[in-house]
């Protein structure tokens, strides 16, 4: 008996191994678990940060974009056309910044170290866009601080920005009587607008105090007389968007006016088409496009208050239309071509087929297999030709009918001349 129970000790120190090697394993899957919702923890702050500078560099790359105007008709083409480079690469590079940022939103959790990653890619690329776009606006102030002359740029900025301030302070009962007329989505641009005029002359006017001390002290102050005249050309643009909103509006006005009417004649047109096509596919899509054009329009009473929406709703309505009208016509062309070409196809397959009937009949025994499975393959091409309600599809097979029955016309004379070479050797 004792020899018979001498194993026990030894299970009991492997069973005891077995349990503390179980027992590290988890304790070091715990202990990956903790450490990589520590790191992701830490990664939020580079995360936040990420998206500060998107938010900045997209901003940038909005102001770029409408400098490239002011460039060209300031400076020339040349000027423009540098601005515009400069804003496409910084564009590119913010798209990409964009990308990662819609990884790092993504329902999907990432590893620690690729959140990392991303972040810190983001972060350079936003940092890189802005770094083109301060290249190039810097290089147009500079241009217009040498344009205005540096002796008399000071009092004529302080001239400017004042006159700026008089602008900015009539332009609020203007966007009030307007707010009392129309939606705030309509003013937003302006609005917006408003602010970065505001915001630019605070900043003109901190870089002109400055300017001024340095000047006082008989130092340098070009490079701060270069902000304050970009601060205040930029904001008398934006002052220039905001007294044109009434007339933008009154324009947009009649533009969707103008939309309802060409989307009114697209509808009655389409609805014409709509149950002529053959294809059921391009009636649906088109069917579908007529209901939501319909609804565009049976809604204009909502925008009402935004011009700018109602025209782009109906403008974008009657885009669709149209793209669904012309896939409706490519589609019905195609089954009229088909149509026309139908019987014309059948007719050759038959009289080819017939052709390869008659070559397997003169070879007889001689013909082989691949020549009789071609001919059988083309009777069955030309049966579905024949019963396809598809026109595209019952042509598609008539041709393979033929082709199929030329394939075995040619295996048929080859296996009939093999044969009556072998007797003649």
């Amino acid at each position: 008996m004792p020899d018979a129970l001498s194993w026990l000790p030894s299970l009991v120190v492997f069973g005891a191994a077995a349990v503390a090697l179980v027992g590290a394993l988890v304790g070091l899957r715990r202990a990956g678990v903790r450490r990589e919702r520590a790191e992701l923890a830490a990664g939020r702050d580079a995360e936040v940060r990420a998206k500060q500078l998107i938010v900045r560099a997209d901003e940038a790359v909005r102001d770029a974009e409408r400098e490239i105007a002011f460039a060209g008709a300031q400076f020339g083409d040349a000027a423009a056309r540098d601005t515009r480079a400069a804003v496409e690469i910084a564009r590119g590079r913010l798209r990409e910044a964009l990308l990662l940022q819609q990884r790092l939103d993504d329902a999907e959790s990432d590893t620690a170290a690729e959140r990392r990653s991303w972040s810190a890619r983001i972060d350079d690329l936003c940092r890189s866009a802005l770094a083109a776009i301060d290249d190039v606006t810097a290089e147009l102030g500079r241009r217009r601080r040498l344009e205005r002359g540096a002796g008399d740029e000071l009092p004529a900025l302080r001239d400017d920005a004042a006159a700026l301030a008089r602008r900015l302070e009539g332009a609020e009962p203007r966007l009030a009587d307007l707010a009392s007329r129309f939606a705030p989505t309509a003013l937003a641009g302006a609005e917006a607008a408003r602010s970065r005029a505001a915001a630019g002359l605070d900043r003109a006017s901190t870089a002109l105090g400055e300017a001024e001390a340095l000047v006082a002290r008989t130092q340098p102050a070009a490079p701060v007389l270069a902000e304050a005249a970009d601060a205040i050309e930029r904001a008398g643009r934006d002052l220039d968007e905001v007294d044109g909103l009434e007339a933008a509006l009154d324009a947009a006005r009649a533009e969707a006016e103008q939309e309802a009417v060409r989307l009114g004649e697209e509808l009655a047109a389409a609805r014409g088409e709509r149950d002529g096509h053959a294809d059921p596919d391009s009636a649906s899509a088109l069917a579908a496009a007529v209901g939501e054009a319909s609804a565009v329009l049976a809604a204009r009473a909502e925008h009402r208050g935004d011009p700018f929406l109602d025209r782009d709703r109906l403008r974008a309505a009657r885009d669709r239309l149209e793209v669904a009208r012309a896939a409706a016509r490519t589609a019905q062309n195609r089954i009229d071509g088909a149509l026309g070409a139908l019987g014309g196809a059948i007719s050759i397959a038959e009289s080819q087929l017939r052709v390869a009937e008659a070559a397997i009949a003169r070879g007889r025994g001689g013909v082989g297999a691949a020549a009789r499975t071609r001919l059988a393959e083309a009777e069955r091409q030309l049966q579905i030709a024949r019963q396809e309600s598809d026109p595209v599809l019952a042509l598609d097979a008539a041709r393979r009918a033929n082709a199929r029955a030329s394939d075995a016309e040619a295996l048929a004379l080859y296996d009939a001349l093999g044969r009556d070479g072998a007797r003649g050797g």
